[in-house]
C-alpha cells in the first residue's frame, strides 16, 4: 500500500513538473517571438516615444509615422569606416519634414579605428538637419558574440569616435548598448554620456541597476503603418521623461 502511494506522488509529481517545463518553454518562445510581452512601458509613464530605422524599413512615409504618434526617431546613417546606409539622406530630410526630431546613428566596428569611423559617420551628417545628437550603436554582432576584443584596446578606439563627434557637433552623442554590452565595456567607464539601452525583455532598472538611461528601446517587434521594406518589424523606443524634459533634452539643457 505504502509503496503504491509513493508511486501515485511520484506520478503527480513528474506530471507537475512535466507541465510546469511545458508551460515555460512556450511563455519563453511567445516572448522571443514577440507574441508575448512583458515590459512594455505605460504611455503615462513614458509619453514620449518614438522608432530606430535602417534601410531595411524601405522607403519610409514619415507623414504617416508622424501621424500614428511618433514624436522621434533615431536613422542609421553609417557603419565601421566605410558603409554609408542607402536611405539614410532621404530618412533624415523626410524626418524633419513631417516635423519628427531625428538623429543619426552609427554602428561600431570593432575592426575599425575610432577616428576614420567618426571621418565616416560625420560626412554622413553633414548637410543634415538633425535635431536629436548622433548616436553611436554599440553592440556586438558577429564572432564578437564568442571573442570579445580586449577591453581597454576596445574602450580607446570608442572614445577617439566619441570625443571627434563631439567636438565636430558640439554634443555628446548618445550611446546605444544591450546590457551585455554596457557590462562588459561601457560601464564606469563613459558614464557621462547618455545611454540608449536596448531591452526587449527586461526594465532597464532590472537590466543595468542604478544607471541614469535617456532612451530605452524594448521592443524589435514594433508594427506600425508607413513603411514598406523586407523588415516587416520597426523598433519602437521611449524617452525617459515627459514632453517638457524631451524639449529640454532637444534644446541640449
Amino acid at each position: 500500500m505504502r509503496a503504491n502511494t509513493a508511486r501515485r506522488r511520484a506520478r503527480r509529481f513528474y506530471t507537475v513538473l512535466g507541465t510546469l517545463c511545458v508551460l515555460a518553454a512556450v511563455f519563453a518562445a511567445l516572448v522571443a517571438r514577440g507574441a508575448l510581452r512583458i515590459n512594455t512601458p505605460s504611455r503615462a509613464d513614458f509619453p514620449v516615444w518614438g522608432v530606430d530605422v535602417s534601410h531595411y524599413q524601405g522607403k519610409i512615409d514619415w507623414e504617416t509615422l508622424a501621424a500614428q504618434g511618433v514624436q522621434f526617431a533615431f536613422i542609421k546613417a553609417t557603419e565601421g569606416s566605410g558603409h554609408t546606409d542607402e536611405r539614410f539622406a532621404q530618412n533624415a530630410q523626410g524626418a524633419a519634414a513631417a516635423g519628427i526630431p531625428a538623429g543619426g546613428y552609427h554602428f561600431f566596428s570593432f575592426e575599425s579605428a575610432g577616428k576614420t569611423q567618426a571621418e565616416n559617420f560625420l560626412a554622413a551628417l553633414r548637410g543634415q538637419a538633425m535635431a536629436l545628437p548622433c548616436a553611436v550603436d554599440f553592440e556586438f554582432y558577429g564572432d564578437v558574440f564568442q571573442n570579445p576584443p580586449a577591453v581597454e584596446m576596445v574602450r580607446a578606439e570608442l572614445r577617439a569616435l566619441l570625443a571627434a563627434l563631439e567636438e565636430e557637433t558640439g554634443r555628446k552623442p548618445v550611446l546605444y548598448a544591450t546590457a551585455r554590452s554596457y557590462r562588459m565595456y561601457l560601464a564606469g567607464a563613459f558614464d557621462d554620456y547618455p545611454l540608449w539601452i536596448r531591452d526587449v525583455y527586461l526594465w532597464p532598472a532590472l537590466s543595468i541597476p542604478g544607471r541614469e538611461w535617456t532612451f530605452w528601446q524594448y521592443s524589435d517587434q514594433g508594427r506600425l503603418e508607413g513603411y514598406a521594406g523586407e523588415e516587416e518589424c520597426i523598433d519602437l523606443n521611449v524617452f525617459n521623461g515627459d514632453a517638457e524634459a524631451f524639449q529640454d533634452f532637444l534644446a541640449g539643457v
